[in-house]
């Protein structure tokens, strides 16, 4: 790697995982971004890196080094960070069996432990009371918050790495050592694009043919919280334990998913699984939806968002309840169980892409960058 260059197409969190593999070898990079900053799914998420919902394997090997990464990056750059870990909640006896056999399967595998009823309690002072069966906490959670970290990210590799940062320079085209922004060239080694679903527009063929579409998903944003109140842990209710793969690996989730389909048809019908996480200004993020389709109407439906506030008021109650913003954010999602989307259409590019399947890049992207930088990197399961 070293004396070699490359080029990075996109600054959100995947670009910046590959820059930064590529930097810390040796290589010199420079990144490419369309806007002025990176604005898209990258900064439109909880800020969770979340190990809890990957299975078993290499791809939570993955998960771990990703978030040793970020411990690295926070040390070094001071981020504002939560290591609160996850706590998932049961108010049914079909939930509680589910953590429970998480647990039991996960004992010597995971820092996870069950919580009854007054511990879970003592944990968060969030967690409403009624019917409360318990909780799983797992250590391994981290939080950040996405719009602060993935700003000062490329301040950071500029600084340790020499990383050089183009910005409002839309990539028009690209081919093998060389990239295009109108008729302005740059040219490298290697390249790497990692621009979303913005990569269609470079590779309208590639992307038609692979089996990609667009998830769009609805979140919200409390008010910062009175008097110091803190979440204590990132909380999931019980449709997480149906949506992460994490949990159908390791426990019987199909009694479950039959009830929520009885009970909750249209919240799986809209992919609503609610979680919350908070910042270091105490807003808390929830959220949220997920519909699929090459193309969505840019238009975010209070309904869906009434949806999710119902369900978390069902686990979750806080001082303030007030709504400060709703947005919505679009990323590709891998339809065939892939683990993530990585090609190439020509010698010396790279596409990646779709990671952890879909919605996961925080989570994934800084430990796959160095498996493909690297040469380790093997097709892996679908992590979500």
């Amino acid at each position: 790697m070293k004396n070699t260059t490359a080029l990075v197409v996109g600054a959100g969190i995947v670009g910046l995982a590959v820059a930064r593999a590529l930097a810390v070898r040796g290589c010199k990079v420079t990144v490419l971004e369309r806007h002025e900053r990176a604005v898209g799914a990258s900064i439109r998420n909880f800020g969770m890196v979340w190990p809890i919902g990957v299975p078993n394997g290499p791809l939570y090997e993955r998960a771990l080094r990703s978030r040793q990464i970020w411990q690295e990056l926070i040390d070094v750059a001071g981020l504002w960070h939560d290591p609160s870990g996850s706590l998932h909640v049961a108010h049914a006896d079909d939930e509680w069996a589910v953590l429970q056999q998480y647990a039991t399967a996960n004992a010597q595998l995971r820092p996870c432990r069950l919580l009854d009823r007054d511990a879970a309690l003592a944990k968060s002072p969030a967690l409403v009371a009624r019917e409360l069966r318990g909780a799983l906490f797992n250590a391994d959670e981290l939080v950040v918050d996405p719009r602060q970290a993935i700003r000062a990210l490329p301040d950071l590799l500029h600084e340790q790495h020499s990383v050089q940062f183009h910005w409002r320079t839309p990539v028009t085209a690209v081919e093998s050592g060389r990239v295009w922004s109108g008729s302005r060239l740059f040219e490298a080694d290697q390249v790497f694009v990692c621009s979303g679903p913005e990569f269609e527009q470079l590779y309208p063929e590639l992307y038609a043919a692979a089996p990609l579409t667009r998830c769009k998903l609805q979140m919200l944003r409390l008010a910062a919280q009175p008097s110091g109140f803190r979440l204590g842990a990132a909380l999931c209710g019980g449709l997480s334990l149906v949506h992460y793969a994490g949990f159908r690996e390791a426990a019987d989730v199909a009694p479950l998913q039959a009830r929520y389909q009885a009970e909750h048809a249209d919240l799986i019908e809209l992919g609503i699984h609610v979680m919350a996480a908070q910042n270091g200004q105490g807003e808390i993020t929830i959220g949220d939806s997920h519909a699929y389709a090459h193309t969505h109407d840019p238009f975010d439906e209070h309904a869906i968002n009434q949806k999710v506030l119902d369900y978390l008021s069902r686990f979750m109650q806080v001082p303030d309840a007030r709504i400060a913003q709703t947005w919505h954010g679009i990323y590709p999602k891998l339809l065939d169980g892939s683990s993530e989307f990585v090609a190439e259409p020509a010698p010396g590019v790279t596409i990646v892409n779709a990671i952890g399947g879909g919605g996961l890049g925080m989570t994934l992207s800084f430990g796959l960058a160095e498996e493909l930088v690297d040469g380790r990197y093997t097709a892996l399961r679908r992590a979500a």
